[in-house]
């Protein structure tokens, strides 16, 4: 059996090295996707490991099979939210959602409204991609009629949209962040709200005190209402529909667990889809299984509302099972935790922790330039060190969130950067001031990081309690 060498931060540098360049070329250069380069930086990093470090194959996938069935729980709940997008679009509760988000657009507030719609629509859609490519493409339209800066509007409209990507129970980074921490989903969404709730409350004044010197304009509204009246000719829409997300509210609030909360808001979505739209079974299986098809004739609506179904997902599963693979390899050959370990020289409180943890996100979401790394290699990483310092899980899975999510699309070659810059047509630091919840998040983290503002502790009382009846 050969000798195992520790490994060291130059090691952890090389795989490291091959990701960022594989990252950078594939997506920039030519127009591909982030699963292959992660799946050739995790084959870099088993040959760092076996070749240099004394570790065999069957350790790498021990740690592969180890990472991944962490992230069982997210895949699986990832399939159940394709199937409750297919079925809430076709049961009409997602395009009333969007239906009444659209009409508090007010002329004196746009700015403001414009970050409400989006907040609306991505709760509703759980996609931040899906409201800037739809709605958000309409807003810039409308306020570029108003003279207001591109930049200003792209900034609301993306801080509307990673609100709701970031506290929407049907985000797949929503699902990801506690499944990395080893929180859960509810638990999770409840303790971003703490974080998240003033980020927004102060985003909103900036907007309205932004938008004062544009209030008394006239507001041309025909690409809205040409939505407005596709969603009225194409469904039913009536308030009775707010009755699906209101009995998924009153479940998390009830504390039922994330998977059969969502399983119930499937049924529910099938059920009113037969009730309020006149769908058949075979319409709702098919939006169930391969998601909603928009055929209304309005390019924007369609684009909208065509989503959904557990086919849709599968992408987003597949690249969850690649980066859990490269950082099982990392996590097992000791490469992660070099890293680590130089990090954590710093994180001598819960304060240093906290602005470690985001520093970590930061830099992995500016180096890999992947929203999903940015998430799961700080989660693998600091799991740990938040348990042996008597901190919730949940406060990691909000902090990786409050950072990684959040400043994603700040990063001009990240994956979500280039798609706000490119859908929008807005540059990425044209639109980077102003996506104000996306800056004041990351710092409200560490501001409650060094006051202790809800950073909850884990209660040895009850886990004793646990243990012990888990031992009888």
């Amino acid at each position: 059996m050969k000798t195992k060498k520790s490994a060291t931060v130059w090691h952890a540098s090389i795989p490291m090295f091959f990701l960022i360049v594989g990252l950078i070329s594939t997506i920039k250069f030519w127009d591909g996707q982030s699963h292959l380069p992660i799946l050739f930086a995790a084959i870099v990093a088993a040959a760092i490991a076996i070749l240099f470090l004394g570790y065999t194959w069957v350790e790498c996938e021990e740690g592969i099979v180890e990472n991944i069935k962490m992230a069982m729980g997210a895949i699986l709940i990832l399939m159940v939210i394709g199937m409750i997008i297919g079925t809430w679009v076709a049961s009409g509760v997602v395009p009333a959602m969007i239906y009444y988000g659209l009409k508090i657009l007010s002329p004196k507030i746009f700015l403001v409204a414009t970050c409400i719609i989006c907040c609306v629509v991505s709760l509703a859609t759980g996609s931040s991609w899906t409201t800037a490519g739809t709605v958000g493409v309409a807003l810039v339209g409308v306020g570029a009629g108003l003279n207001i800066p591109a930049g200003m509007v792209a900034g609301a409209i993306i801080s509307g949209a990673y609100f709701g990507d970031k506290m929407s129970p049907l985000s797949d980074t929503t699902n990801l962040a506690p499944a990395m921490a080893g929180s859960n989903l509810f638990d999770h969404v409840r303790h971003m709200i703490y974080t998240t709730a003033p980020s927004l409350i102060i985003s909103l004044i900036l907007y309205a005190l932004l938008g004062l010197k544009y209030g008394g304009k006239t507001i041309d509204t025909q690409g809205i209402d040409a939505l407005l009246r596709g969603l009225e000719s194409s469904f039913t829409i009536t308030p009775w529909l707010f009755l699906a997300p209101v009995i998924l509210i009153t479940l998390v609030v009830m504390k039922v667990p994330a998977m059969p909360s969502l399983i119930i808001g499937t049924l529910l979505g099938a059920l009113f889809a037969w009730i309020f739209q006149g769908k058949g079974m075979t319409d709702i299986i098919a939006a169930a299984h391969f998601g909603y098809k928009s055929e209304t004739g309005i390019v924007v609506l369609d684009s909208l509302l065509s989503r959904g179904g557990l086919q849709e997902m599968m992408s987003t599963v597949s690249l969850i099972l690649i980066a859990m693979t490269f950082g099982g390899i990392m996590v097992k050959s000791g490469m992660l935790q070099a890293v680590a370990n130089k990090i954590l020289v710093f994180a001598t409180n819960t304060g240093n922790l906290v602005l470690a943890t985001v520093c970590t996100v930061l830099a992995i979401n500016i180096l890999a330039a992947d929203q999903y790394l940015s998430i799961v290699i700080p989660g693998r990483m600091y799991k740990e060190i938040y348990g042996k310092k008597g901190l919730h899980p949940k406060n990691l899975s909000r902090v990786l969130e409050d950072a990684g999510t959040l400043t994603s699309p700040l990063i001009p070659w990240n994956t979500c950067g280039l798609f706000m810059a490119s859908t929008l047509g807005v540059a990425t630091f044209a639109y980077l001031p102003f996506a104000f919840l996306n800056l004041i998040n990351p710092l409200v983290s560490i501001f409650y990081g060094y006051t202790g503002i809800t950073m909850e502790r884990i209660d040895s009382k009850a886990s004793e309690k646990e243990s012990a009846a888990t031992t009888a």
